[in-house]
């Protein structure tokens, strides 16, 4: 789909990472002209139920949260709307977008990987051990309670997490069946994604549809961070990127109909698109 009216983004944070801490990424969409809001996770949130032993859900229940949110854009607005998913939110959107009918125009990941502990440095002891602590506490506390990793957190989800560390075996397909236009944006600095953790979440998404960039040194505004979570705090460049990114896949195809290029926006002259 391609439409000249600017698009909605949608927001879909990291594990147990409340809505707030994307303020300012919301507020840089904005800037460039753009609508977005975070789809809060359950159970983070004021105003969600925490997870309990009783209170339990899976990645395809966030991904129907996430699905909703995208039904309820479409029928309140008109334009494309696109997913950012942060981290395990970037799971969820290929989640949504490998399994369910209701699919967003375009889905941007943020430090998305399968943290497969095959991926990882020194055998990936710290991703078994934290995977190990999983099956272990989800069976006696019946959910992730904090202080641990990511929590607290429902006991089914997590649980799904931990089989991604153990066996590298993802909570959906992983078999390159997303068409869906997908920006993939590695952080040069994430000490929680490997390279190949996040190709392996790449190998989701149809080579035709996928755009890969490191976001790195060169792109880094004074202060800024290209750490796993405090990117959001100076989110410019990823913004910038996502916009140029869009522009350029709808103006590419408006030029194979003979259509004039979108207007509301413009590519930067930031490095060009590169697709992988």
């Amino acid at each position: 789909m391609t439409d000249s009216r600017p698009p909605t983004v949608l927001v879909s944070p990291a594990m147990a990472v409340p809505a707030r801490v994307y303020r300012h990424l919301v507020a840089a969409f904005a800037d460039v002209g753009w609508s977005a809001e975070v789809v809060a996770r359950r159970g983070i949130d004021d105003g969600s139920d925490a997870p309990s032993r009783r209170n339990d859900w899976s990645y395809a229940d966030e991904s129907a949260d996430l699905a909703a949110a995208v039904r309820r854009v479409r029928a309140d607005r008109s334009g494309s709307v696109i997913v950012v998913g942060h981290s395990l939110g970037a799971q969820l959107a290929i989640h949504l977008a490998a399994t369910n009918p209701q699919q967003p125009d375009g889905i941007v990941t943020v430090a998305g990987s399968i943290p497969h502990f095959r991926h990882y440095p020194w055998c990936g002891v710290r991703e078994l051990a934290v995977a190990e602590a999983v099956v272990i506490r989800t069976a006696t506390a019946g959910y992730w309670p904090t202080p641990g990793f990511g929590a607290p957190a429902p006991r089914t989800l997590m649980r799904e997490w931990a089989r991604m560390v153990l066996s590298g075996q993802a909570p959906f397909p992983v078999d390159g069946r997303v068409t869906t236009p997908t920006l993939s944006i590695r952080l040069a600095g994430d000490a929680l994604v490997s390279a190949p953790a996040a190709r392996h979440l790449e190998s989701a998404i149809a080579a035709a549809a996928r755009t890969v960039w490191t976001y790195g040194d060169a792109d880094r505004p004074e202060g800024g961070s290209l750490d796993h979570i405090r990117w959001a705090r100076t989110p410019q460049p990823v913004v910038a990127r996502v916009r140029d990114w869009w522009v350029h896949r709808e103006n590419t195809a408006r030029a194979r109909r003979n259509e004039s290029p979108t207007a509301y926006t413009m590519p930067s002259t930031a490095s060009p698109i590169i697709d992988a």
